[in-house]
């Protein structure tokens, strides 16, 4: 995994996890790598993983069973879906704005350019 400067590691490492669980390639009650496990594999420290973790843990979107592990929480799609909708409205939408006022593209020239977009994701 890449990370870059803007955001915190263990925020990316979250992230990361927020995207398997909205596409659907994390279920609820999945068995998550321990954090020894995840730290070797992404050459993190185990303390930038722990703090992944414990973020996702207080989101909700994990639950712990004591000395097994962690595990995706039953509403984690629900939970993460609306926790990245807010960011995106908060963080991205703004920036999308702007460009979009820079450059001149109004609603209808966006919805055209998504269209197309979707047709070749399919």
């Amino acid at each position: 995994m890449q990370f870059h400067d803007r955001k915190a590691i263990y925020l990316q490492i979250a992230d990361l996890f927020y995207d398997q669980i909205l596409r659907g390639r994390l279920k609820p009650h999945d068995r998550i790598p321990s954090v020894r496990e995840l730290a070797a594999q992404l050459e993190v420290t185990p303390n930038t993983v722990q703090r992944s973790y414990a973020h996702l843990h207080e989101k909700g979107i994990f639950y712990t069973k004591r000395g097994i592990g962690y595990f995706v929480s039953e509403d984690a799609v629900e939970r993460a879906r609306q926790i990245k909708l807010q960011e995106f409205i908060d963080e991205e939408l703004p920036l999308l704005f702007s460009q979009m006022e820079a450059l001149g593209l109004d609603f209808d020239q966006l919805k055209q350019y998504y269209q197309n977009f979707k047709k070749r994701q399919q």
